[in-house]
C-alpha cells in the first residue's frame, strides 16, 4: 500500500492537478471569448461597468445576499466554501506537498485554525446536504449530482482528519491517508468538467447577465423566422 501512496502523492498527483489547471484555462478563454463575441455583436455598447464590478465583488463578499435569501442556509453554504477552499491551500501538511510536487510553497494555517476550520467545513457541508434532502423547494431543483458532490468533498476532510488527529495503527493509517489523496486527485479531475467550475466562471457571471440583454440589433427578426412568427400581429 506504500508504493500505491507514493504514486497517489507523486505522478498522479502531478497529473490531476495538471488537468484540472488545463481545463479551468480552458474554460476561462472559451468564456472571454464568448464574452468578446457577444460585445462585439451587441446592439447597445454602454456597459455600467461599476455595477457589473459591484455586484462581482458581492459574490466573493456575500454579506448581503446571506442577510436577504434564507440566512442559515446562504451561511452555511458560505462557510463551507471558505473551509472548502482554504484547509487545501493552507493547511501544512498540503503547503509541504505542493512544495514537493511543483516547488512552490506559501503561507501556512496555525495549527489551531486548521483543526476548527476541518471540523466546521464536515459540520457545514452535512448541514447542507441535510438541507438539500428535507427542504422542498432545494430537493425538487437538486440532480443527483448536487447529492453527491457534497459526500465526495467530505471524503478528503474527513480522512484527512483522521489521519491528523485520531490514533489509528500503521495500516488504517495508510488506508485513510490513500483515500485522502485519491478522493483529492479525482475531485481535481471532475472540477473543470462539472458545476464546480463555478469557482471560475462566477467572477464573469455578471458581465454575461449584463451582456446577454445587450440584444443585436437584428435579434427580433431572427427570433421570429425561429418561431415561425415573422410578420404576424403581436
Amino acid at each position: 500500500m506504500e508504493s500505491w501512496l507514493e504514486f497517489a502523492k507523486g505522478p498522479l498527483f502531478r497529473l490531476t492537478f495538471a488537468i484540472m489547471l488545463l481545463g479551468l484555462i480552458r474554460i476561462f478563454m472559451l468564456d472571454i471569448w464568448g464574452i468578446y463575441k457577444a460585445y462585439r455583436k451587441a446592439g447597445d455598447k454602454n456597459m455600467p461597468w461599476k455595477l457589473v464590478l459591484s455586484r462581482g465583488l458581492e459574490w466573493f463578499f456575500p454579506v448581503n445576499r446571506v442577510a436577504r435569501n434564507r440566512p442559515f442556509y446562504s451561511t452555511f453554504s458560505t462557510l463551507f466554501h471558505i473551509g472548502l477552499l482554504v484547509v487545501p491551500i493552507f493547511l501544512y501538511a498540503h503547503v509541504k506537498q505542493w512544495e514537493k510536487s511543483i516547488g512552490i510553497s506559501w503561507i501556512t494555517l496555525p495549527f489551531d485554525w486548521a483543526y476548527w476550520l476541518t471540523i466546521s467545513t464536515i459540520v457545514f457541508a452535512i448541514a447542507l446536504l441535510m438541507g438539500r434532502m428535507f427542504n422542498k423547494s432545494s430537493s425538487f431543483l437538486s440532480r443527483k449530482q448536487d447529492y453527491l458532490w457534497p459526500i465526495l468533498l467530505l471524503i478528503p476532510f474527513i480522512t484527512g482528519f483522521v489521519c491528523a488527529h485520531l490514533n489509528v495503527n500503521p495500516t488504517y493509517y495508510q488506508f485513510f491517508m490513500l483515500m485522502h489523496v485519491l478522493s483529492g486527485n479525482l475531485i481535481f479531475i471532475l472540477i473543470p468538467f462539472t458545476k464546480i467550475a463555478h469557482c471560475v466562471l462566477m467572477p464573469l457571471s455578471q458581465v454575461v447577465c449584463t451582456i446577454a440583454w445587450k440584444f443585436p440589433p437584428e435579434t427580433d427578426e431572427a427570433v421570429c423566422s425561429t418561431l415561425n412568427k415573422k410578420g404576424a400581429a403581436v
